[in-house]
């Protein structure tokens, strides 16, 4: 089993030109695989909402659920560096909160570092956080949690005025203390310039190659999510179809019924004379 990550490693990933794979998983089967996988690493993230609750968006999804996750994930992927994203509403309100949300993560998820979205807006949490000697992961571009203030899922900096707001995200989330940038949705060139400003790794879902590694929901890459999946993603295989298919076959074998089969009945060791005996006397008993 390969050993753990740290932030070192990755600073150093990048400084050698090596790309980092991760994941966004919630569970501990799929944290499992990816584990054994060779996943550089995982994050919990907030997309829990949809993905696992069927909610319309990540605005729902609460501290304790985030947790509970981060908990089931780490059980699942013990030696994988794993990130918490803080949910709606839990570094909103001020700094203190942040911070003590965030010691909930380390605490009671055992993650190795948070999530959070947001640049300028944020920048005085993630120094708060940063300085309480958490790992901070910023993120920047197209931020699910302030969608509906953004009008929806939409690409920023697709051009020079809103590529500039997303650049000065970028260098207030350095700035504020955060360990490495997540970037979400946005155009390549824009994703370029921020990767080769910014000492920090820098990585992309839908931000094009030029990152530091790449980013994906499993549930995206490995087709369980039917709802949507985006341009940016890339199935992999198509766990979904089979899982459906598999489903048709075990319904058709229950109705017409050859499951269980032989081999999936447990035997009876007893003497089966004394058995029947009993059952007979027994039923007469019963008062049904």
């Amino acid at each position: 089993m390969a050993k753990k990550k740290t932030i070192l490693d990755l600073q150093q990933m990048k400084e050698n030109g090596e790309q980092a794979a991760w994941m966004v998983i919630y569970d501990a089967c799929l944290a499992s695989s990816a584990e054994e996988a060779g996943m550089d690493m995982i994050l919990v993230g907030d997309s829990m909402g949809m993905i696992i609750y069927g909610y319309e968006g990540t605005v729902p999804v609460t501290m304790d659920m985030s947790i509970a996750h981060c908990q089931g994930v780490r059980r699942g992927a013990p030696n994988t560096y794993l990130i918490g994203d803080m949910p709606f509403g839990a570094y909103h309100a001020s700094c203190e909160d942040a911070v003590n949300n965030a010691v909930r993560f380390i605490k009671e998820g055992g993650v190795d570092a948070i999530k959070l979205e947001g640049g300028v807006a944020v920048a005085d949490k993630i120094r708060a956080i940063s300085n309480a000697g958490i790992v901070v992961f910023g993120h920047i571009g197209l931020t699910p949690q302030s969608s509906a203030a953004m009008g929806g899922f939409k690409v920023q900096g697709k051009n020079t005025a809103t590529a500039k707001a997303v650049i000065e995200d970028a260098i207030a989330v350095y700035k504020a203390g955060a360990r490495t940038l997540l970037l979400e949705g946005v155009p390549e060139e824009t994703a370029s310039f921020i990767h080769r400003i910014l000492p920090i790794p820098v990585y992309g879902i839908g931000a094009g190659s030029d990152c530091d590694g790449q980013v994906l929901l499993a549930a995206d890459a490995l087709g369980v999510y039917k709802n949507f999946t985006p341009k940016f993603a890339k199935k992999y295989c198509n766990i979904g179809e089979i899982a459906t298919q598999g489903m048709r076959d075990y319904i058709a074998e229950v109705k017409e019924g050859s499951f269980p089969a032989p081999e999936h009945k447990y035997k009876f060791t007893g003497d089966r004379d004394e058995f029947a005996a009993f059952l007979a006397e027994y039923e007469k008993t019963l008062d049904l």
